[in-house]
């Protein structure tokens, strides 16, 4: 199977579709080999512009919306980022790919056991992995410059808020049969100043 050029393939459609402003997001996309973090009986599928299941309940995202949600990030290369629903790894390594630092939460322990292995085989470095809740985020290494959900909300939580620095950017799928792919700043008196980009379908959080 000639991965890349089905890689290369993929990415030239998401050019076409004009949604993502960032051409180092397509970069980044280009970079990560999606077919590794998909389960071996699913790998024909891996560059379909569609979710696919990994077990657990848990689905990889397609990666047209990885990429419309890094580009709606606005991603700088310094930036410190806590992700929570580490799944399978694959948006944490396209993530790495325009950061200094992700930090990774997954509720399920043998999603991020294998996750953390499979990201460090790639050579991952700057992704770190834990097992736990993740309305808890990571506070260790808090303050981020950005946080993000890639699994549904009611709400952002006040830990993962809380975690972000003013002026810091949130970006999820709220709501529970309705999701709305929601973009949030962090005010200085740690509110948010929310914007709305559109209805969106994700498992949900646990």
């Amino acid at each position: 199977m000639d991965w890349a050029a089905r890689r290369a393939r993929l990415i030239e459609d998401l050019a076409e579709r004009d949604r993502i402003d960032d051409e180092r997001v397509l970069d980044a996309l280009r970079s990560v080999p999606r077919h590794t973090f998909v389960p071996e009986e699913r790998r024909d599928g891996a560059y379909d512009d569609r979710p696919l299941p990994i077990g657990q309940g848990q689905t990889i995202s397609a990666p047209h919306m990885v990429a419309i949600m890094a580009d709606l990030l606005d991603l700088a290369p310094d930036d410190r980022v806590l992700e929570i629903g580490t799944g399978c790894g694959y948006h944490a390594a396209v993530t790495a790919e325009l950061v200094d630092a992700v930090y990774s939460v997954e509720y399920h322990a043998e999603l991020a056991a294998q996750a953390r292995q499979r990201l460090a085989e790639l050579g991952y470095e700057n992704v770190s992995v834990r097992n736990g809740d993740g309305r808890a985020g990571w506070a260790d290494h808090a303050p981020y410059d950005r946080a993000y959900l890639t699994c549904a909300a009611e709400s952002f939580p006040r830990a993962v808020v809380e975690q972000v620095r003013p002026g810091g950017l949130l970006l999820g799928p709220l709501g529970d049969r309705r999701q709305t792919l929601v973009r949030a700043r962090r005010r200085a008196d740690g509110g948010l100043d929310r914007e709305r980009h559109g209805g969106v379908r994700f498992v949900a959080m646990q």
